[in-house]
């Protein structure tokens, strides 16, 4: 039962999160005149300026219980973006409050991530991790096929403000739905022992670089996250300017690319139940690595599209795979003691690594062509594949290095 009530409240907060996608860029552009670079800045600077004011937040969430850090999250990210709708009722609203606003965003993701992942691993039994991500992970893909679609059409009727206001809402709910849990949680671990502060801030760094398969997937998420959104930018260009696709065909290109992670998402687990965590990680990180060369292959007209939604299904399908396959290895192959600095960790990370793709890309682009950067992202994407747990542990590992096994 209150796995089934957490799992609600994670699907009714990623519900207003996919209602209201882009609604921030929206803003600072129709409702702010705010110029290109500022649109593209307000991106970056969540997740640069929250990765780093969220550094500290690792070793503070391990020792405390997390129920109260994932309330307290979600109430700093509904707060943030209730004050949106009534900034602009006011006539108040600035760029700056929206930059502070994707700070708080980014700040809560991160430590509702953190908290969330040890959370769940002590809520669930361990035989069922497996199946509770994959759950998560196809709730994830089904509100973001349905929610963009819907959130546009709101964004069109009632504006980006009031479409705003419902995701704030949504984050309400969800702390509601945690605070309604009802099993006690568990003691949280003792602290480490570390002294020094930055031995604090760097400990899920440092179990994570010193685990031989978290490490090899620690780059790999690196490069294939950096390289995937990198080509976000580049392939609106490509569709919207190059070949010359309407606006609704650009969307619909990524809403039926979202059924690819649904259905990943459900075919995790017997996938896993079958061959094995191990080959499904392997498999599932080689098939979202390579069908990105497919996108700049593609020519004006209705192949085109097809070429492009084909990529992106295949691509998405395999991070559907992905992903809870991987989750579910992580949690397993975390010390307790420090699960929730590494989950830190590895969010901060990536949300510091998504920027520096985009920026990289951008500048590949302007140096030579849309399509030119694509390739060369494409190699880059499909090079991460290189970066998986190829070698099995040895035996005298395994105690340290756990197999991804049921």
């Amino acid at each position: 039962m209150d796995f089934r009530r957490l799992w609600g409240a994670y699907a009714v907060s990623e519900l207003g999160t996919a209602l209201s996608l882009g609604a921030l860029p929206l803003i600072a552009t129709l409702v702010l005149h705010a110029p290109v670079l500022q649109v593209s800045l307000l991106a970056a600077l969540g997740g640069v300026a929250g990765a780093a004011l969220a550094l500290p937040l690792g070793p503070w969430i391990e020792v405390r219980r997390k129920r109260p850090v994932m309330i307290g999250a979600d109430l700093l990210r509904g707060a943030a973006l209730g004050s949106l709708p009534v900034a602009a009722a006011l006539g108040a609203l600035s760029y700056g409050q929206l930059c502070l606003v994707a700070v708080a965003q980014s700040v809560g993701g991160i430590a509702f991530q953190a908290a969330s992942g040890a959370h769940l691993k002590a809520l669930v039994p361990a035989d069922r991790l497996a199946a509770a991500n994959g759950r998560f992970e196809a709730t994830f893909w089904t509100v973001n096929t349905a929610g963009p679609p819907l959130g546009g059409l709101l964004i069109a009727a009632v504006g980006a403000t009031a479409t705003v206001a419902l995701d704030a809402v949504s984050f309400l709910a969800s702390a509601l739905g945690i605070r309604r849990l009802r099993a006690p949680e568990p003691a949280p671990p003792e602290p480490t022992g570390e002294r020094q502060r930055l031995a604090q801030l760097t400990a899920g760094w440092r179990f994570i670089l010193r685990h031989r398969e978290l490490r090899i997937l620690f780059w790999h998420m690196l490069v294939f996250n950096g390289g995937i959104m990198a080509t976000a930018p580049l392939i609106a260009v490509l569709m919207l300017r190059e070949l010359g696709f309407p606006p609704w065909q650009y969307g619909l290109v990524f809403g039926l690319s979202c059924l690819g992670g649904l259905l990943g998402a459900l075919a995790a687990r017997p996938l896993t139940g079958r061959y094995g965590g191990r080959r499904v990680l392997l498999g599932a990180g080689v098939a979202k690595a390579l069908p990105l060369a497919l996108v700049p292959l593609a020519p004006p007209g209705v192949a085109g599209l097809a070429l492009i939604t084909l990529g992106e299904f295949l691509i998405i399908a395999g991070a559907g795979a992905y992903n809870p396959t991987f989750a579910t290895y992580r949690m397993r192959a975390t010390d307790d003691r420090y699960l929730a600095r590494v989950l830190a960790a590895w969010s901060i990370s990536s949300r510091v690594a998504q920027p520096a793709g985009i920026a990289a890309g951008g500048l590949l682009a302007a140096a030579t062509s849309v399509r030119a950067a694509l390739f060369v992202l494409a190699g880059a994407v499909a090079a991460s594949a290189a970066l998986l747990p190829w070698r099995t542990p040895a035996a005298r590992e395994a105690p340290r290095l756990p197999l991804l096994t049921d």
